[in-house]
């Protein structure tokens, strides 16, 4: 933590600027995105359709929005342009797959606000003055504001804007703003902009809720409701008691069901279907034996290595360079032998196969640490812990902290002093550089922990972490000891040779080359008997489907595929071969793409019938649900408590119908003969509890409105999306 002055109005522009710089190295891909927060967050779920015409479309166009075709050479402008202002800030042309991806949705975020969204706001006549951005900007600022000017690494406000609470001080940002040049100016123009935004949705949002309203009387009749349980008996012959075999369902069927109920299978996004079979990349016997010859090799070397010769092998020889050293007690050591507690300093243990690695362990050392400590620190740090840019070079770190610990030790200065006036760590700063009592499972780096554990009341002396120097004193130590083992670890990676890797991938392609159709894959996959998988519900816009990472030339390829066609795609740790099973556009699905689901309801509309009529004709003239069971030859079932706010019944399960029809039925009445979620049931209502409900009938009132209101927002701006007809594309330049 530096020691850097208050914003100050002309003297300190520099130091404005500096802060400025903090702010984007923060911001980075947030300037002119945190904008539309609120919108593009009830947006995002919503009118992100991913919808999509079947095969390559219009190679000019990357999306339909209100009818209105977006140009794919503008929509690549404003891209860029986007690209621009985080190259200016990063001050690096370099940008990586992942800026570029959400750079990419937020373009096509911000122009469905400005296309479908926005417009609304006119309509309604929602204004948003000056005064009121200067407001929500300046006089009191808004969350949003607070948010762009946090840093994320620490989770507080710069200090330069902070108040002594640590929230943002008014007095601060208003001279901030007041004494902003050309660039912030731009910036806090952005700022405004955001807010403005915002504004907008939380207005819009707002006078749709404040339209909806719960009258008096649909207060009392859902407070009633939620105090009301009923006895009743209830008797069922379901669904699943019979086998969907046992029901002959005609093309005539089929066909008569999805013309009277097209609407059922309307699609009001496009998606994509796949079958595939995955072959693993996984590492051979010869693999195995390979690399435990190579961790056998590593282990032998390792014993005749010194200490000071220890990590430059570790990093030599362990997955991708790390270099491992750790201390663990009698309870948390990992290494498998216990001998390892009486084994002399230099020890090598292993190799161990542990899974997804071949593990070498060397013991490092012993020491007797005290089982807590408490110290306090100075810390001299090297690395601005706001920019994470280096302050000082080591050399001056550690002279500094030299020169320092002489002054302490020499009584020259005190430690709060200088903790006060000195020490770049802000966490302990307000507690004289103490942090309590800790051991050594605390979260400190090692060679914080050391200086206590293995210290002595009263020590003070000079130790190094990735930090910085700090100036430590040992203020107390536990009396009970226990012995520390320092062990260094090297990690054998156990993975597929790029030979075994070639080899998977020619079984796949050799297995996509002689099932290349729908019919030969079928076929390949129950003569080989492979367990297919399944990917459905495949987005235009995805980037990877589950079990499936970066799989966006996958999803590419079954948009421009036809049905039944076959490829090979590689992974990481797979090479799978694949069939697009199934096509699903926007609007009214054929029959053939709906016809399992369409013979299921006509099966379940056949069955219902037939259970109708047994229960009319074998149970007729029955008085209660016990006589339709004994009739029937059903077990009667007793529900003691049936919450009519409810939705499940106790032993059957969800069934909106049956609770919706024991409302309407009088205590002592029984039902007629209902079709319900779950089959056919007759019931009996016992009796009819209803408890005293509460008087605040205001209260349930606003209850009620609060839930529709939230409901509300998402259901307005669903509306607008199916209205605007959104065609989702932009995966075509992402």
């Amino acid at each position: 933590m530096s020691n850097e002055k208050n914003v100050q109005p002309a003297e300190n522009k520099k130091e404005s600027t500096s802060v400025l710089e903090k702010i984007r190295r923060r911001t980075g891909l947030l300037v002119g995105i945190v904008g539309l927060a609120l919108l593009i967050f009830i947006l995002e779920s919503l009118l992100s359709s991913g919808q999509s015409i079947f095969g390559g479309g219009d190679a000019s166009t990357i999306g339909v929005i209100n009818g209105k075709k977006i140009d794919r050479n503008d929509f690549l402008m404003r891209v860029e342009n986007q690209l621009n202002v985080i190259r200016q800030q990063k001050q690096s042309n370099d940008i990586d797959d992942a800026t570029r991806s959400q750079v990419v949705d937020y373009v096509w975020q911000q122009m469905i606000s400005d296309m479908v969204i926005k417009p609304e706001y006119n309509k309604v006549g929602i204004t948003v003055g000056e005064n009121e951005v200067y407001d929500k900007v300046v006089a009191n600022p808004s969350p949003l504001i607070s948010q762009r000017l946090t840093d994320q690494k620490t989770g507080r406000i710069y200090e330069q804007l902070a108040g002594p609470d640590g929230n943002l001080d008014r007095g601060k940002w208003k001279q901030f703003v007041q004494n902003a040049g050309p660039n912030e100016e731009g910036f806090i123009k952005q700022m405004e902009e955001d807010v403005k935004n915002t504004r907008y949705a939380e207005k819009y949002a707002s006078l749709i809720r404040k339209g909806l309203y719960t009258t008096t009387a649909e207060a009392k009749e859902m407070s009633k409701t939620d105090n009301t349980s009923l006895s009743l008996t209830y008797v069922i012959k379901r669904f699943d008691t019979m086998s969907d075999s046992a029901v002959k369902v005609t093309d005539a069927d089929i066909q008569k069901y999805y013309n009277d109920h097209s609407y059922e299978f309307k699609n009001i996004e496009t998606t994509r279907k796949i079958e595939y079979v995955a072959f693993n990349v996984v590492p051979s016997a010869d693999d195995l034996a390979a690399i435990q010859k190579d961790a056998e090799r590593a282990a032998a070397e390792f014993k005749g290595k010194n200490l000071r010769e220890d990590s430059s092998f570790i990093a030599q020889e362990s997955q991708n360079g790390n270099i491992t050293i750790q201390d663990f007690n009698k309870k948390s050591m990992i290494v498998r032998d216990s001998s390892i507690f009486t084994a002399p300093v230099g020890a090598v243990f292993g190799p161990y196969n542990e899974g997804a690695f071949f593990k070498i362990y060397k013991l490092e050392g012993v020491n007797s640490i005290a089982d807590s400590a408490k110290v306090r620190h100075i810390l001299i740090g090297t690395i601005d812990p706001q920019t994470q840019q280096p302050k000082k070079s080591n050399e001056q770190a550690k002279k500094q902290a030299d020169s320092l610990l002489v002054l302490l030790k020499e009584k020259k200065v005190s430690f709060d002093t200088l903790v006060k006036t000195v020490s770049d760590d802000m966490g302990s700063k307000t507690n004289g550089g103490d942090y309590g009592w800790f051991d050594e499972n605390k979260g400190f780096v090692q060679p914080f922990k050391d200086a206590g554990l293995m210290g002595t009341k009263g020590n003070i002396s000079v130790i190094q972490t990735q930090f910085g120097y700090h100036i430590i004193e040992v203020l107390d130590v536990s009396k009970a000891r226990h012995n520390s083992y320092r062990v260094a670890q090297i990690f054998k990676q156990i993975a597929p040779s790029d030979e075994t890797n070639q080899k998977i991938f020619a079984s796949a392609n050799e297995f996509g080359g002689k099932h290349n159709s729908a019919e030969l894959f079928d076929k390949g996959i129950r003569e080989q008997k492979l367990a297919p998988r399944i990917a459905d519900n495949i987005k235009e816009s995805d980037k990877q489907l589950p079990g499936l990472e970066a799989a966006k030339e996958l999803v590419r390829w079954t948009y421009s595929a036809n049905k039944g066609d076959v490829a090979v795609f590689s992974f990481a740790d797979k090479h799978i071969v694949a069939k697009l099973s199934g096509i699903k556009n926007r609007g009214t699905l054929p029959l053939e793409e709906v016809k399992d689901d369409v013979i299921a309801k006509v099966t379940l509309e056949k069955k219902s019938e037939l259970f109708m009529n047994e229960f009319k004709n074998k149970a007729a003239g029955s008085k209660s649900a016990s006589e339709y069971a004994a009739k029937l030859g059903l077990e009667p079932k007793a529900v003691e408590k049936l919450m009519a706010a409810g939705h499940n019944v106790e032993g059957l399960g969800h069934d909106d119908i049956l609770i919706g029809t024991a409302l309407g039925t009088k205590a002592g009445q029984t039902s007629k003969p209902v079709i319900g979620d779950n089959g056919v049931f007759v019931l009996t209502v016992n009796n009819v509890n209803t408890a005293t409900a509460s008087a605040d009938v205001k209260m349930k009132q606003r209850q009620v409105e609060q839930m529709q209101g939230g409901r509300a927002d998402y259901e307005a701006f669903n509306a607008l999306k199916e209205l605007a007809e959104i065609e989702d594309h932009k995966s075509r330049v992402d």
